[in-house]
């Protein structure tokens, strides 16, 4: 585990002046690296022997033996794209990594999933008079993913993956609509602000989301999906996907809840929609 995943995964054992340092050194590592022990400390407002104090909790000697870790995990070119992959992989090893990581995490995300829960937001769902799906970054993919499942569903549909959007249709919303907000860590402001606005309108909101972050903690109901992944450091991967399959669970539960007939409208929507593509085996003059 390099310095970083150390810092990223241990919050829990730090003091709240040592929380800061670590907050300074996650959101700019580079900065970090080439920073003063003094002007690190004055970054994150805390005294000189806090950030020693804090160095020697991940066991280094000091800040200068930290600066050397921090170096050598930057060095590897690795941080920002997946804990698991290093830099000398070739095609092969890199390809095996994401795919077997993805597929952990996969696993992982199935073995935490409450299916009481998940019965819950298809209630939910199939009671709405209009749902709402709101992503930023990489979870606006998974909303727009939502949006192109549900629309199939017969009940007004939208997905906004843009803030001044999302903080209006929550000022408009009530009573009847659900709106579901995705984000891997729940700690983006401004869903936190909408989804409380949304909440005071009556609406009803599911977040997809961390079930301890600040967003949890405003919604009616919280689907987490327990995938460790820091997208402060990685790109977003796995969390990405496992969000992308529980969307295809509640679009499932959607559908037979709401029995044969509906299914029907679905073959309708399908055979609508065959005019649109060429048939199978048809080839080009």
């Amino acid at each position: 585990m390099n310095i970083l995943e150390r810092i990223a995964q241990n919050q829990h054992i730090f003091s709240k002046s040592e929380r800061k340092v670590a907050e300074v050194i996650l959101s700019a590592p580079q900065n970090a690296m080439h920073s003063s022990i003094a002007t690190l400390a004055q970054a994150a407002n805390v005294s000189e022997p806090t950030v020693n104090r804090f160095c020697r909790r991940l066991d280094t000697k000091g800040f200068p033996d930290f600066k050397l870790h921090l170096a050598q995990c930057l060095a590897s070119g690795t941080p920002y794209l997946n804990r698991h992959v290093e830099e000398a992989d070739g095609p092969e090893a890199y390809s095996h990594k994401i795919f077997e990581s993805t597929m952990a995490a996969l696993e992982t995300a199935r073995q935490h999933l409450d299916t009481s829960q998940i019965n819950q937001a298809v209630d939910m769902l199939t009671q709405a008079k209009k749902i709402s799906f709101f992503g930023l970054g990489a979870s606006s993919a998974v909303a727009r993913d939502a949006q192109n499942k549900f629309i199939r569903f017969s009940v007004p549909v939208i997905c906004f993956d843009d803030v001044l959007m999302q903080r209006m249709s929550c000022i408009n919303s009530e009573a009847g609509e659900v709106i579901v907000f995705i984000s891997h860590t729940g700690r983006t402001k401004s869903h936190v602000e909408s989804a409380r606005l949304a909440r005071s309108n009556l609406a009803t909101v599911i977040g997809i989301t961390d079930a301890t972050s600040p967003l949890a903690r405003e919604c009616d109901l919280v689907l987490s999906l327990e995938v460790r992944e820091d997208t402060d450091l990685y790109m977003p991967m796995s969390s990405r996907i496992a969000q992308l399959v529980l969307i295809d669970v509640l679009a499932t539960g959607f559908t037979l809840r709401r029995g044969s007939e509906f299914r029907d409208n679905l073959k309708r929507v399908k055979d609508g929609l065959k005019e649109s593509r060429f048939s199978k085996g048809m080839r080009e003059h």
